[in-house]
């Protein structure tokens, strides 16, 4: 099976896996689990962060953030495409009480500051107290800038607010870049990281910043339901992950890419590529007639009139040479 619908997709390797079946565990409640301490202090080491917490998702990891710089009646500044506001459930709106104030994002996946200005609210009692501003890189896989995330950072401290990264793909910014965790990690006060998507572990996320906030996202993360037990068992796959698997990253954007051009010179509308995403328009009397060709080959997409492709470790360049063979008979057909 072909699988371009997510890189949440990827299973754990072989290597991966003996190293979950040889981890030594405590109880993590306790705070005695070796194996997610470890991973903590790796996280917090690669982030420059003093502090890191492990949770089984990034949903949660991005919730208990919120939670962590947001009172109830309070509001953050986000993307109106962000995961974090459009894909988690209004999470942070019900579980929390805390307002999302959305914003249409630029092009390049960052929010305009001169429209996050507008959007904090004055101190008056009409209002929620506007208090974090919460950015996504990589953003539908653009990843932003280093100079805009500076700028950003400074504003945030001008208006005295916090500001949380979404990095569920932050180690596709950072072989995008070229760069350290920290050289990005430097322009937030939080930064989560998710594990499960292109580094391959099979759960887990880490939320990364002070130690102040990690104490209190750590009586959250209890609240809301993520304290576990013997977890070094799945810690042990993400510090696998991080150890091995973030260097390979560079070949994902480099099947996107090639996989983008061969899709471009086949007819189809590739929209966009960046990172491990190829973004391309079918036309709508073809998108079920695709969806079902390709299914018959073993092939799986998320086919729609804007569709989304995303490479990942367990799709070689010899997998995505059958896809573009694939979809060339069917457009000749």
């Amino acid at each position: 099976m072909i699988d371009l619908r997510s890189d949440t997709v990827t299973r754990p390797g072989a290597a991966m896996l003996q190293a979950m079946m040889a981890a030594e565990t405590g109880d993590d409640v306790y705070r005695d689990d070796p194996t997610v301490k470890a991973l903590e202090a790796e996280a917090a080491r690669l982030s420059g962060k003093a502090a890191a917490l492990f949770f089984p998702t990034g949903t949660q990891a991005n919730l208990v953030a919120l939670l962590s710089h947001c009172e109830r009646g309070e509001e953050y500044i986000v993307g109106q495409q962000a995961h974090n506001y459009k894909y988690e459930a209004g999470g942070a709106a019900v579980l929390g009480s805390i307002q999302p104030q959305p914003i249409l994002a630029a092009d390049d996946g960052t929010l305009p500051l001169d429209e996050v200005a507008a959007a904090i609210k004055p101190d008056d009692i009409h209002f929620a107290r506007t208090r974090l501003l919460s950015l996504e890189n990589t953003h539908h896989g653009k990843v932003l800038p280093l100079h805009y995330l500076a700028e950003a950072f400074q504003f945030t401290r001008e208006h005295k607010l916090a500001l949380h990264i979404d990095g569920a793909r932050i180690f596709n910014a950072v072989a995008a870049q070229q760069v350290p965790l920290e050289t990005i990690a430097r322009y937030c006060d939080t930064l989560s990281v998710c594990l499960s998507k292109g580094l391959g572990a099979p759960v887990g996320s880490l939320l990364c910043g002070d130690a102040a906030c990690i104490e209190r996202a750590r009586r959250w993360r209890k609240m809301v339901g993520g304290g576990m037990r013997q977890a070094g068992i799945l810690a042990a796959a993400g510090l696998y992950a991080l150890q091995h698997n973030v260097a390979r990253l560079k070949e994902d954007h480099d099947n996107a890419a090639w996989l983008g051009q061969q899709l471009h010179e086949t007819g189809v509308e590739v929209v966009d590529q960046q990172t491990n995403m190829v973004f391309i328009r079918i036309p709508a009397g073809q998108v079920e007639p695709l969806k079902a060709w390709m299914e018959a080959r073993d092939v799986l997409i998320s086919v729609g009139p804007s569709t989304r492709l995303v490479t990942h470790m367990d799709v070689d360049r010899a997998a995505l040479e059958k896809v573009v063979t694939y979809w060339k008979a069917f457009l000749q057909q």
